[in-house]
């Protein structure tokens, strides 16, 4: 099948390469020259994606995609299907699947890079059944998991909710890392305990480095990226008149982050921002002698 990819950053990238090493023909195009994978063919413009059968879009945000379907993909054959699955809410989603002209679906991913090189990440798909049936086989190319979850706009739905437990989740983990290390606990000890424990959810696990060694370990999921997801569950609580306490204390110190700096590093700096907050003791990490210490 000849696909059109648009977004090759730290997702969008391993996740286009996948398609091609499915056997598809996968034109791709990002903003930013020289992005794409040896195994597609880079495209110069975003309208080239017009001729494809179906597009793919892992863009930043709605703004990028409603460009995207609006402009570069006005004029595609009859029977294209566009596949949003970067996270832009269910809103932008459903007013891009009502013009005419183009069938539109959402498919957000849930996972980190690592996942995404693995093909092991997982998406939540809004589309109609048939819809489903015939983008599944493109999807499992590069997920581990597809689920059904309702007509277009309901994939993004789910992605806020899961972005919403993943951001106190983050919360969380940085809180409980702070409390061992005020206690006299060896973070790194702690952290194993932690991952074995009732709270060890497979983001305990694979974010351990991120946690405990935040100047070595690659960003995967960037402080301003889960700000902006997080952001927009709170916007659709809000229309339904929700009221998310943990969420908006999560978002709190979220926007701490990026006011001091740290929009660019991963999501597991939320730690940084507590130790900050914490007073002269915890502003930086503990001590080689704390870093020796062992729970028995």
């Amino acid at each position: 099948m000849l696909i059109g990819f648009a977004g090759l950053g730290r997702m969008g990238k391993p996740m286009a390469a996948h398609l091609a090493a499915a056997g598809h023909t996968v034109l791709a195009y990002d903003p930013v020259p020289g992005q794409a994978p040896t195994s597609v063919c880079s495209v110069e413009t975003a309208d080239a994606l017009a001729a494809t059968e179906v597009s793919i879009s892992m863009l930043p945000d709605g703004a990028a995609t409603h460009a995207l379907v609006t402009e570069a993909l006005a004029d595609v054959a009859p029977g294209h299907v566009h596949i949003v699955m970067g996270t832009v809410g269910p809103a932008i989603v459903r007013e891009l699947a009502a013009l005419p002209g183009i069938e539109v679906v959402d498919a957000p991913v849930s996972g980190s890079v690592s996942m995404a090189e693995a093909a092991t990440i997982t998406t939540m798909v809004g589309a109609d059944a048939a819809q489903f049936e015939r983008l599944r086989p493109v999807l499992a190319a590069m997920t581990a998991e597809q689920f059904h979850v309702g007509p277009a706009g309901a994939g993004s739905t789910a992605k806020l909710a899961v972005n919403a437990v993943l951001a106190g989740l983050s919360q969380a983990v940085a809180e409980g890392v702070l409390l061992a290390e005020a206690g006299g606990l060896d973070p790194a000890a702690f952290y194993r305990i932690l991952a074995n424990s009732a709270a060890g959810a497979p983001y305990v696990g694979y974010k351990q480095q991120a946690y405990l060694a935040p100047e070595t370990t690659p960003v995967a999921a960037p402080v301003s990226l889960i700000r902006k997801d997080l952001g927009l569950a709170l916007d659709l609580a809000r229309r339904h008149h929700l009221v998310l306490p943990g969420a908006e204390a999560a978002l709190g110190v979220l926007d701490e982050a990026v006011a001091g700096g740290l929009a660019s590093a991963d999501m597991a700096e939320v730690l940084t921002v507590l130790r900050r907050g914490n007073g002269p003791a915890l502003s930086e990490p503990p001590s080689p002698a704390l870093q020796t210490g062992a729970l028995s």
